[in-house]
C-alpha cells in the first residue's frame, strides 16, 4: 500500500475536488442571497400593494359620503389608484397604439394583473367572473369599481349581465371584455365566447381589439406572472412580487369595428388579438411609455 509523501505535490482528482467545492459553495451562496433579496422584496411590496389598496378604499368611501358615485366616477377611482399601485411595485407599461375613448376593448386574458394594467392606463368597467367578488380585499375594490360580475354557473346570467354592459356603455365608460372566458399561460389566444358581444352589438359601439403579453426579467412569464389553470391566488401573488422587473405590453388595433352580429364579433376581435400577437415590437413603444410615465406621474399628483 503507498501511502502520499507529505511534500508530493496534491493530485489532479484533489485539486479538481477542491476547485468544484468552491464552485458550489460559491454559488450556495449565491443561491441563499438571491433567496434572502427576493424574500424581502416579496415582503415590501406585498406591504405596499395592501397599503395600497387600504388607501384606495378608504378614499372611495370618503367620496361616498359627497353623494352617489356614478358609473364613470367609479372607473376614475380605481384608475387612479391601479395607477399608484403599478407604480409603486415599478411594473413597466408597454402600450402600442391608443387606449379607446369609449365602447367595448376587447382583450385575451392572462391574469389579475391585466386588470391592474389596463386601468392604470385608462379608467374602465371590467367584465368578469363571480368568483373575484369573494377576493380578499381585491374583490372589494372590484365591487366598488362598478365591475360587472358574471356568474358562469347560471345559464341565464348572460342577460343580466348585458344589461350591465349596456347601462356602462350608455354613460360613455370603456367596458373591458375578455371573451376567453378564462385566463391562460399566453402561449395562444383562446376561442372567444359570443354571448357577451351582444351588449356591444345592440347598442351599436365601438370595439377595439388589444393584445396584452408580459416579459420577466428575472423568471418565467407563463408561470410567473400569467395566473391560469390550478395556480392559488395567494402562492402566484408572492412569486409575481418577488419578480426583480416585469413589463406589460399592451397591443391595441388601430381599427375600430361596429358589429351588428355577436358571433361574427367574436370571430374578427379573436383574429385581431392572434395577429396583434404576432407583431414585432413597434418602434414608437418607448415613446409611448414615456408619454404613459408622464400621465402616471400627473395623476399621482
Amino acid at each position: 500500500m503507498r501511502y502520499a509523501d507529505a511534500n508530493s505535490k496534491p493530485s489532479t482528482c484533489y485539486m479538481r475536488d477542491r476547485k468544484n467545492l468552491k464552485k458550489t459553495t460559491s454559488a450556495a451562496k449565491m443561491k441563499l442571497g438571491t433567496s434572502a433579496s427576493q424574500t424581502l422584496r416579496t415582503g415590501i411590496r406585498l406591504a405596499v400593494l395592501i397599503s395600497t389598496a387600504l388607501q384606495g378604499c378608504g378614499h372611495f368611501f370618503f367620496l361616498r359620503l359627497r353623494g352617489k358615485i356614478t358609473t364613470l366616477e367609479r372607473a376614475r377611482w380605481l384608475h387612479r389608484w391601479c395607477a399608484k399601485a403599478i407604480d409603486r411595485l415599478q411594473i413597466e407599461l408597454q402600450p402600442e397604439g391608443a387606449f379607446p375613448s369609449g365602447g367595448l376593448l376587447v382583450a385575451n386574458h392572462l391574469g389579475y394583473l391585466d386588470i391592474l394594467v389596463l386601468s392604470a392606463m385608462h379608467p374602465c368597467v371590467f367584465v368578469a367572473k363571480q368568483e373575484v367578488r369573494s377576493w380578499p380585499l381585491f374583490g372589494l375594490m372590484a365591487k366598488l369599481s362598478g365591475t360587472v360580475f358574471v356568474d358562469r354557473a347560471r345559464t341565464t346570467a348572460a342577460h343580466s349581465t348585458n344589461a350591465e354592459m349596456s347601462n356602462a356603455l350608455a354613460q360613455g365608460a370603456v367596458v373591458v371584455l375578455f371573451p376567453e372566458g378564462t385566463s391562460s399561460d399566453g402561449s395562444k389566444v383562446l376561442p372567444f365566447r359570443p354571448a357577451l358581444f351582444d351588449a356591444a352589438t345592440k347598442a351599436g359601439a365601438n370595439v377595439v381589439s388589444a393584445h396584452i403579453s408580459y416579459d420577466v426579467a428575472d423568471g418565467s412569464a407563463a408561470n410567473d406572472v400569467c395566473y391560469w389553470g390550478e395556480m392559488s391566488f395567494f402562492p402566484h401573488l408572492l412569486r409575481l412580487l418577488s419578480r426583480h422587473q416585469i413589463r406589460a405590453r399592451v397591443r391595441f388595433a388601430a381599427e375600430t369595428r361596429k358589429f351588428a352580429d355577436r358571433k361574427l364579433a367574436a370571430r374578427v376581435t379573436r383574429e385581431t388579438v392572434a395577429s396583434l400577437a404576432q407583431m414585432p415590437a413597434l418602434s414608437t413603444a418607448r415613446a409611448s411609455t414615456t408619454s404613459l410615465s408622464r400621465s402616471l406621474r400627473q395623476g399621482r399628483q
